[in-house]
Parts: C-alpha cells; sequence; structure tokens
C-alpha cells in the first residue's frame, strides 16, 4: 500500500473509530451556509476537544430534502434530524460518550449488519420475512424500524 494512502487512512481515524458520524448538510434540507456547514465545523471541534474515537464524513444530500441538518451515528444507525450546535451538544454527551441514543430526537433508526456476522440474526429474520414474495437473497426494506 503507498505511503500516502496509509497516511490518509491513519488521519481519518479508521483503525482506531469505534463510531461514523455521517452529516447532511443540505441544500434541500437546510442552508449550507448558515446551517450545515456550522453545524460540520461544531461536529469536527467537539469530537476532537472531547477526544472521541469517530470518523466524520460531510454529505451533500440523504435525499430526505426536509428537517436537516441531519445526523446518522453508526453502527447503531440512529437518525437524528433538525440537528443544531446545542443539540449536537447533548447528543455527544450523551450518546456518542454515554453511549445513549437522545431517543427525544431519533428520528429512525437502521442498524446495517453483514449478511452471517453473529449479529446479523435481527435482519436475517426480517429478510426471510418481507422477502416470502421477492429474491430470498435481496436486502429487507431500509425503512424497517428496530
Amino acid at each position: 500500500m503507498k505511503h500516502s494512502v496509509q497516511k490518509g487512512l491513519a488521519k481519518a481515524g479508521i483503525r482506531a473509530a469505534q463510531k461514523h458520524i455521517f452529516v447532511c448538510i443540505g441544500p434541500d434540507c437546510c442552508s449550507p451556509k448558515h446551517e450545515g456547514e456550522p453545524l460540520w465545523k461544531h461536529i469536527k471541534d467537539r469530537l476532537r476537544d472531547a477526544n472521541v474515537a469517530a470518523m466524520r464524513t460531510k454529505a451533500g444530500c440523504f435525499r430526505i430534502c426536509a428537517g436537516g441538518p441531519w445526523v446518522v451515528i453508526y453502527p447503531e444507525g440512529i437518525w437524528y434530524g433538525e440537528v443544531t450546535c446545542e443539540r449536537f451538544d447533548k447528543i455527544l454527551q450523551q450518546h456518542l460518550i454515554g453511549g445513549r441514543p437522545v431517543t427525544e430526537w431519533v428520528v429512525a433508526q437502521n442498524p446495517l449488519r453483514c449478511p452471517g456476522h453473529a449479529d446479523d440474526t435481527p435482519r436475517r429474520h426480517l429478510a426471510m420475512e418481507s422477502n416470502s414474495q421477492a429474491d430470498s437473497r435481496s436486502a429487507p426494506d431500509a425503512s424497517v424500524q428496530h
């Protein structure tokens, strides 16, 4: 592997990350200039200050196009809408550090699982139920909440 790739992987914190935070900064769900970008910078600063082992990825659109900015936290698959800097501070303390999602702000939950992985049982069960009329190899509907 090239040294530049190794350096990039280290900078992104991939090996140490315990969470992955995706942030939709608009343009249709919110104003990128007034809401999305300031939230992105705030998340970056707060994660660094709190020394949380999390990667973050900025997205231009989650295709929801309302109720943003959006934040999704994996591996739990917790979706938060209308996230402000103040809301993120509570999400940081309670969810990312404390391990308890801020339930009053959770809009959806969809933990992603790998087929055949030890923690895949709930998804495999849903896949078998939802695919009785479809190809059994297809994934269950992502809108199913757990």
